[in-house]
């Protein structure tokens, strides 16, 4: 009986081992497909912002926002993201006062909320939805695409990946949050992405800018 146990034990951790590699190895690439195209909407997944000043995250995030509004990918962008206890500023408003700094038109920024993943591309669904607008580009570091992509489809967008191309997190810097986007998506497929961004202290995909949604 016992050796039955560890022979099913032994088969199941190879079973977790392959889902997990396999897992990583589509994390990674998602990231690296960059496929920008006609959309209703380009998504800016919340950052950390300091007193309405985007961290470096943020602002790489932003800036690829930007470049896809001019190339006019789409005439609309969505900045996501709450505060933290004690901000003036939410991450959405601070995104959107970068990007009015930088010549967007307010009136082709929406503001939504969300203090995580799942929040922000809700919140950024009940926006767009309604004005049927559900094909989006989503703009996040490339770490995070392939979990944002997922979310995204959850709550009924149509997402189409644009990471930034400059982000701060890049090389070897990057490694610690492939790994903990390739456990946040391993266990999100399970137990759904909702119930895995409800578990705040997760930390998946927050860089040392300060949390990233």
């Amino acid at each position: 009986m016992l050796r039955l146990l560890l022979k099913l034990l032994k088969w199941l951790l190879i079973a977790v081992v392959v889902y997990l590699v396999v897992t990583a190895w589509q994390v990674w690439r998602t990231g690296q497909q960059y496929a920008p195209q006609a959309a209703g909407a380009i998504v800016v997944m919340g950052a950390a912002q300091y007193n309405g000043v985007p961290s470096p995250d943020l602002q790489a995030r932003l800036e690829q926002a930007a470049l896809l509004w001019h190339q006019r990918y789409s005439s609309t962008i969505v900045v996501t993201g709450s505060k933290e206890p004690g901000d003036t500023y939410t991450e959405a408003e601070a995104g959107a006062r970068y990007l009015e700094s930088v010549g967007i038109p307010a009136r082709d920024i929406l503001q939504a909320g969300g203090r995580d993943s799942w929040e922000n591309l809700s919140d950024a669904a009940q926006l767009l939805i309604p004005r049927g607008e559900t094909d989006v580009l989503i703009v996040t570091d490339k770490f995070h695409e392939d979990r944002s992509m997922a979310i995204a489809s959850s709550v009924g967008l149509t997402p189409h990946p644009t990471p930034t191309q400059t982000s701060p997190i890049h090389g070897l810097s990057a490694v610690p949050y492939y790994a903990k986007e390739t456990v946040g998506v391993a266990i999100g497929r399970i137990i759904g992405f909702q119930n895995l961004d409800s578990i705040h202290s997760f930390g998946v995909g927050r860089p040392p800018t300060g949390p990233t949604s």
